[in-house]
Parts: C-alpha cells; sequence; structure tokens
C-alpha cells in the first residue's frame, strides 16, 4: 500500500522506499499525499547531500596530465610546455588543483623574480597554466572555473628587438665559416633569407628545395609557407642535399661560432636574432608589413607591427611631421613664425 482513501474522505500514505525505513501519513487530499510519497522516496533515495559526481580531488600535475592528453599532444611544443608545468606544479608544493589560488602562485612569482627569472618568461608560464583550467573546464574534464582568472600578467618594460648590421653579418659569417659543422653557414644563411626559425630551417627536406624557393612546413603557427631564395642560394643548398640527406644537429655550432664572432647579444638572444635581422632589414628596405607576415608565418599582424617602426616612411615621418621641424632655435619669434608659414604651404604642396 502506498496511497489509499479513509472513509472520512483523507488520504493515508503508507510508503517503505527502503527496506526497513517506512513513512506513514494522514493528509487531506490526494494530491498532498501524492506530494509526500515522492518526497519521501527522493529524499531517502537521494538525500539532498548526495552528489552524484564525486569531488575532483586530482592534484595540479595530474590535471596538467590530463590537459596534454586531451589537448597538449595537439601542438607543436606540448611536450615541453607540459615539462615546464610539471615543475611548476612542484615548485608550488603540487595541491589540489582545485584549492589552488592566486596568492600561492604570486608567491612563486616573486621568488623566481628574486632568483632572477625574466618577466616575460614568468608571464608565459602564468598564461600556459591558466590555459591548462580554461581547456579542461571547455573540453568538460573539470567542473569549475580558473582558479588563476584573476591573477594579472607583470608589467615589464619591453626589451628592444635587437638585429644584425650590414657590417656584422659577413664578420658572423666569417666566423660560421671557421666550424667543423658542416651545415651551420647553410642554416644561418637560411634563416638570414627567408626569416625561417632556427629548427624550420634545420628541418628542410631535400624535396623542400625546388624553383629557387624553400617551404617551410612543422612550423610553429601549424602553416605550410614558400619563400623565394637567391638562385646561388638555391644551387648551394642543392650540393648539400646531393651529399647529406638532411642537416646535421647544429645549434650548439651556431652558438659557439656566435660567440667567437664578438658579436654582443642581449640575454636570450642567439640563432633567433637570425630571425628579427631577416625582419629589420625587410622592412628598413621598403618591405611591407603584411608581406612580411606572410613570410615569417606569423598568426597575428600584431606580432609583426614590431617592426614597423623600422620602416623608412615611418622615419621621414618622424623628421617631416615633428613640431620642431623648420625651427631655428636661434631666430627671433618673427622669424620662427615665417619658418612655420613656409613648412605648412610645403606640407599644402605635397598633399594631393
Amino acid at each position: 500500500m502506498a496511497i489509499e482513501q479513509l472513509p472520512d474522505g483523507r488520504w493515508k500514505v503508507d510508503v517503505e522506499p527502503i527496506k526497513g525505513k517506512r513513512f506513514r501519513k494522514t493528509l487531506k487530499t490526494k494530491a498532498e499525499a501524492q506530494r509526500f510519497e515522492a518526497k519521501c522516496r527522493t529524499d531517502c533515495i537521494q538525500p539532498r547531500d548526495w552528489n552524484p559526481k564525486p569531488k575532483d580531488n586530482r592534484k595540479l600535475s595530474d590535471v596538467i596530465q590530463s590537459w596534454y592528453d586531451l589537448h597538449g599532444h595537439s601542438i607543436t611544443s606540448g611536450r615541453r610546455r607540459t615539462n615546464t608545468l610539471k615543475l611548476m606544479a612542484r615548485r608550488l608544493g603540487d595541491p589540489v588543483a582545485r584549492n589552488l589560488n592566486g596568492s600561492s602562485v604570486v608567491d612563486l612569482r616573486r621568488r623566481e623574480l628574486e632568483a632572477g627569472a625574466k618577466p616575460k618568461s614568468i608571464n608565459n608560464r602564468l598564461s600556459y597554466l591558466k590555459s591548462v583550467f580554461n581547456e579542461l573546464y571547455r573540453l568538460g574534464d573539470i567542473d569549475y572555473a580558473s582558479p588563476l582568472a584573476k591573477v594579472k600578467p607583470l608589467k615589464f618594460q619591453e626589451s628592444q628587438l635587437s638585429y644584425l648590421s650590414i657590417k656584422q653579418i659577413p664578420q658572423l659569417i666569417e666566423s660560421l665559416d671557421k666550424s667543423r659543422s658542416r651545415s651551420v653557414r647553410l642554416v644561418a644563411e637560411l634563416c638570414l633569407a627567408t626569416g625561417a626559425r632556427w629548427s624550420e630551417a634545420e628541418g628542410l627536406r631535400p624535396e623542400l628545395v625546388r624553383n629557387d624557393t624553400v617551404t617551410f612546413v612543422n612550423t610553429k603557427s601549424k602553416r605550410v609557407r614558400t619563400v623565394p631564395i637567391s638562385a646561388d642560394l638555391a644551387k648551394r643548398l642543392s650540393e648539400h642535399f646531393d651529399k647529406n640527406s638532411r642537416f646535421t644537429s647544429c645549434l650548439r655550432a651556431f652558438r659557439i661560432a656566435l660567440k667567437a664572432s664578438g658579436i654582443k647579444l642581449p640575454r636570450g638572444q642567439a640563432s633567433h636574432v637570425l630571425r628579427h635581422t631577416f625582419a629589420s632589414h625587410f622592412i628598413m628596405n621598403g618591405g611591407g608589413i603584411l608581406a612580411l607576415k606572410e613570410i615569417l608565418g606569423h598568426s597575428s599582424l600584431t606580432m609583426t607591427m614590431r617592426y614597423a617602426h623600422l620602416s623608412p616612411s615611418h622615419l621621414r615621418d618622424a623628421v617631416r611631421f615633428n613640431p620642431l621641424d623648420g625651427f631655428d632655435t636661434s631666430s627671433t619669434p618673427t622669424q620662427k613664425e615665417g619658418h612655420k608659414t613656409l613648412k605648412n604651404q610645403s606640407l599644402e604642396a605635397d598633399s594631393p
């Protein structure tokens, strides 16, 4: 018996949803009796504090591994990034991921800064860790939002992009010629001629050199790109590949030759200066910023705009439009006004 109407018109509930747990009650209407019965069954079988999914108490390192298994394996630097994140987890004490808070990350950041770490590297690691939580939340692997959502990156003075001057390039080539590596000079020249990253140039295969062009695959942006090269460089590449199937690993040889050349670069820059050198001279020689974006394989124009200030037109405009140009600081106010008028007339004549 569950619900039964009594002779006086009331309704009696007698329900035993679980063996040994029985509920009885008399109510005025059938609807009330039905609601009571449903509540008894629900509360007994599924108490209010019952959670069908156990609380996620995985450690931060386990969550990072889950990120790699679900997403990180598909990105170019996935394995390296995973190792960096796991090292970060160890430095944080490998807490339960959902209990991670911003203060512990900020404290680690302070310790890293005091140890001499670069602010940009610290910001990169924070961005990597945030992306772990954001991606796993999007995929449904975790049921909580990123605990680092409110942690802001460090603000720091952007460093100037360094590049080799026209005089330094032959100085470097001369040093590379003295290296015992048979590949290092060609790889460096390839980077200087195309703006390729060292890993892209070093990974070039013979079949990717044809018709005075080189094609780069397995790039950081996942895009295949083809860049023209000079006939002389194409010939020397072909001659090298006639004797060797691939370039040998030669980054260490490049660093040794760079140091021997006497060229001083900012901390953290070595082979990447070749890419900066190509881009800087491309813009200084009048190349377009959109063309440079395609050659370098940047996924965003923002990255390419770092070189825009080197454009000749940009530099000419700085002289042409500055408020002091056309003024003689030793002149009288009347003479200065005359200079200003002449400058304005010149600008009007130049305008279409």
